[in-house]
C-alpha cells in the first residue's frame, strides 16, 4: 500500500466525523473515499429517537452534573491516559482500539475486510447521531466547568460540535455490537470495551452522562438498520471468517494490552 493511503482514510474519515472529535490531514487522490453502509432513509433519525437532553434542575441534569464532577478526579491518572489514547478514531490507527478485547491485530495486511467494515460502520454510527447533535447544539462538559480536556488540541473544534448524543459513544458501542456477533466467544470483552470506550469520554470532559447513553441508544438503532443493508451481511460474514483464520495464527498485539487492561479497571467514582 503506498504511504499516503492511511493519510487519505483518516482525512476521509475526519470528514465523516464532522459530529465528532477530528485533526487535519493532508489531502491524497490514489483512492477513493470510504463511505457508510446506510443512505438516507436508512439512517436512524437521531432526532425522533433522542428526547431533549436534560433540562437544568432536574434530576436528570443533577446526574450528569454529579457524574462530571466525580469524573474529573481522574484527571492525570492512567485512566485519562487511557481517555485520551481512546479519542483517537483516524484509520488505520483507530481500528486497533479494540484489538485487545478481540485477541487479534487489526490492521489492513491481516484483516482488511474488518478494516473496511470498521471504516464504513463507524461513519454510518456518527451520521446517525448528528441531526441531534445539530439541532441541540447542547454545550460540552469543558464549556461549562472551564476544566481541561484530554485532548486540549480538539477543544477548539468541539466548542463547535454539540454534546448530545456522544458521537465516540455511538461508534465504539456499534463496533462491539459487530464485532460481538463476529467473535461471540469474545462478546463479554467487546460489551465492556465498548462500555468504558464510552466511559472514556465522561473522563475526557467532552461529554455528559446523558449524552453517552444516548450516544449507545443510537449505536443500538444503527446496527439494527445495518442488518437489513446486503452489503453489511456479506461483509459480517466475510469478517468472521478473517478473524476466525488470523486468530490461529497467533500473531502478536500492537498495543499494550496488560497497560490498557489495568487503566481500564479504573472507575469514575460514586457521586457523593
Amino acid at each position: 500500500m503506498s504511504r499516503s493511503k492511511p493519510l487519505f482514510h483518516a482525512l476521509a474519515l475526519c470528514a465523516a466525523l464532522a459530529a465528532c472529535s477530528s485533526t487535519p490531514a493532508a489531502v491524497s487522490t490514489d483512492a477513493p473515499a470510504p463511505t457508510g453502509y446506510l443512505r438516507g432513509d436508512a439512517l436512524p433519525d437521531s432526532l425522533a429517537l433522542s428526547p431533549p437532553p436534560p433540562a437544568a434542575g432536574t434530576a436528570w441534569a443533577a446526574l450528569d452534573d454529579a457524574v462530571a464532577a466525580q469524573a474529573l478526579t481522574l484527571r492525570d491518572s492512567p485512566r485519562f491516559r487511557q481517555a485520551h489514547i481512546d479519542a483517537d478514531l483516524g484509520f488505520p490507527d483507530g481500528a486497533q482500539q479494540f484489538s485487545c478485547a478481540l485477541g487479534i491485530p487489526v490492521d489492513e495486511r491481516h484483516t482488511p475486510v474488518l478494516m473496511r467494515l470498521l471504516q464504513r460502520s463507524l461513519i454510518d454510527a456518527s451520521a446517525a447521531t448528528r441531526a441531534a447533535k445539530t439541532h441541540y447544539q447542547r454545550p460540552r462538559p469543558f464549556m461549562v466547568n472551564g476544566q481541561p480536556t484530554c485532548t486540549p488540541e480538539q477543544e477548539d473544534h468541539l466548542r463547535g460540535s454539540g454534546s448530545y448524543p456522544s458521537g465516540h459513544t455511538a461508534i465504539g458501542w456499534t463496533w462491539a455490537l459487530i464485532l460481538s456477533e463476529i467473535a461471540p466467544e469474545r462478546a463479554t470483552a467487546l460489551l465492556q470495551r465498548g462500555r468504558n470506550y464510552g466511559h472514556s469520554r465522561l473522563v475526557c470532559n467532552v461529554h455528559w452522562y446523558s449524552d453517552v447513553q444516548q450516544g449507545q441508544a443510537m449505536a443500538a438503532a444503527t446496527v439494527a438498520r445495518l442488518h437489513d443493508d446486503p452489503q453489511f451481511g456479506a461483509d459480517l460474514l466475510l469478517a468472521q471468517r478473517e478473524v476466525e483464520a488470523v486468530r490461529k495464527l497467533g500473531l502478536p498485539l500492537p498495543r499494550d494490552c496488560a497497560t490498557e487492561a489495568e487503566a481500564l479497571k479504573i472507575e469514575i467514582p460514586e457521586a457523593r
